[in-house]
């Protein structure tokens, strides 16, 4: 019997996230973008429906790599203009009490130093429910607006990421004690000296004598994201993920991607099921296959093949304008996204792509699979993916936004509880509790309680 499923909207601050083209239909709401009244509105209908957490992409750079340009992504609104997420999580913690926030922040781009005072305020704010997406990034838009000539590789990006998550780890759980915060006015006592002390970390990258500057916070650490499936970037998760996002189109690419990350936890000496794995996917339902069916037909009149084609572009780092739309895909490899350009040309053995293909199959939905029907046939293939693909969850895209999301809600919610898939996240859990199912802290064999010098306890 399949487990209860998590459940994630997969968003962005940006007027096309996934699909290129779909905020044309009259249904989308997508131009709302830049309120905080339409995330508010989301984050509570997501939460009435029974997900677990919204899940911000980001990125820090525009997407110029197909024709030269920005030109086809900026006409077509791909991730671009692009708000920045962690500045909205407190108003959405705000407006709900269950919902988890899973935040993109990258580790090349950011100090250490920085980025744990700013989460560690936020999972104070948001009591816990805060989770942060580990990524390195892989535009070059974003190195060259940064200050660097060209974007550092992609191998080194992960060696220095290595180094930033020790400072993060030193100063999140070894910095302050949790009995340091006193507050004793009789006293004159509010925090405990003796309970603060500086990380004195000294490394290749970063100097940081520290202390940190926010105490305990209900998770310490928050809960940690990963997406990489470059070679790489599935060891950096085997290590330090407790959940990881990836995108399989069949349940068959997902087995292979779950089954290698279980052997890679399994190496790194963790447990094999100590890590939670969404699946990327997009939902089209209605009462009727039919109508559903029916309703794909219509996004699909919508469909912006350059903007498509743009967002594939930038993903892999490779311009694909300009080519003969018809002959086969291959492999080129670059400091990219590396897993992008491989999903269309080395998992599938039995596939070959053409660039044609490719244009129509992220038009909608982006690299994950998209499941039409009514909500038992969404349902049954939802099911097929955790039993057949080993998946723990879903990160949910719309196609029109809100609106798919919104009937996923409405409609298929409603049937995973009649089969008992949809776990109810309980009031006042942590992110970390939902989506594990344990304490708040970090487990006892996680690396960060050794790099933080923290004896290991019961998590």
């Amino acid at each position: 019997m399949t487990k209860p499923l998590l459940l994630n909207a997969f968003e962005m601050l940006v007027p096309v996230h996934q699909s290129p083209g779909l905020w044309r239909h009259p249904d989308s709401q997508a131009h709302r973008f830049a309120e905080l009244g339409y995330w508010t509105g989301l984050a509570k209908a997501l939460e009435d429906g029974g997900f677990h957490g919204i899940f911000f992409a980001d990125v820090l750079g525009q997407y110029d790599v197909y024709g030269g340009s920005a030109d086809a992504a900026v006409r077509g609104g791909v991730q671009y203009p692009a708000l920045d997420p962690l500045l909205i999580v407190s108003a959405l913690a705000a407006a709900t009490e269950r919902l988890g926030f899973g935040v993109t922040a990258s580790v090349t781009y950011d100090h250490p130093y920085l980025l744990a005072r700013r989460f560690g305020t936020l999972d104070h704010l948001t009591g816990g429910r805060l989770a942060w997406n580990i990524v390195t990034s892989y535009q070059e838009s974003a190195a060259r607006n940064l200050g660097l000539d060209t974007q550092v590789p992609h191998d080194e990006r992960y060696d220095r990421a290595e180094e930033f998550m020790d400072v993060v780890y030193k100063l999140w759980e070894g910095s302050v004690d949790d009995g340091a915060l006193v507050a004793d006015a009789a006293a004159n006592l509010f925090a405990d000296p003796a309970g603060v002390r500086g990380i004195a970390h000294d490394g290749d990258a970063y100097r940081v004598p520290g202390p940190a500057l926010v105490g305990p916070s209900p998770q310490r650490t928050p809960l940690l994201f990963q997406a990489g499936a470059s070679a790489r970037g599935k060891a950096f998760a085997a290590k330090h993920a407790e959940a990881v996002f990836f995108s399989s189109s069949t349940p068959a690419q997902a087995k292979k991607f779950t089954d290698g990350l279980r052997a890679e936890l399994a190496a790194a000496g963790r447990a094999p099921d100590s890590v939670k794995a969404f699946n990327l996917a997009t939902v089209i339902v209605a009462e009727t296959d039919e109508a559903a069916a029916a309703k794909l037909a219509e996004y699909e009149s919508y469909v912006d093949t350059d903007a498509a084609l743009a967002l594939f572009a930038g993903w892999t780092g490779v311009d694909l304008s300009g080519l003969d739309q018809d002959a086969p895909l291959t492999y080129i490899r670059s400091e990219a996204n590396q897993s992008a350009l491989a999903q269309f040309t080395l998992l599938d053995p039995e596939r070959t792509w053409t660039l044609r293909e490719v244009a129509k199959f992220v038009s909608i939905g982006g690299r994950g699979p998209v499941i039409v029907g009514s909500p038992a046939t969404v349902v049954d293939e939802l099911e097929r993916f955790a039993d057949e693909g080993g998946v723990d969850g879903f990160n949910l895209t719309s196609a029109v936004r809100p609106a798919d999301l919104l009937e996923f809600a409405r409609l298929v919610s409603p049937e995973l509880r009649r089969r008992g898939l949809l776990a109810e996240a309980a009031p006042g859990a942590t992110f970390r509790g939902t989506v594990l199912g344990a304490g708040p802290r970090l487990a006892a064999d996680h690396p960060a309680r050794r790099v933080a010098g923290v004896v290991p306890a019961t998590a």
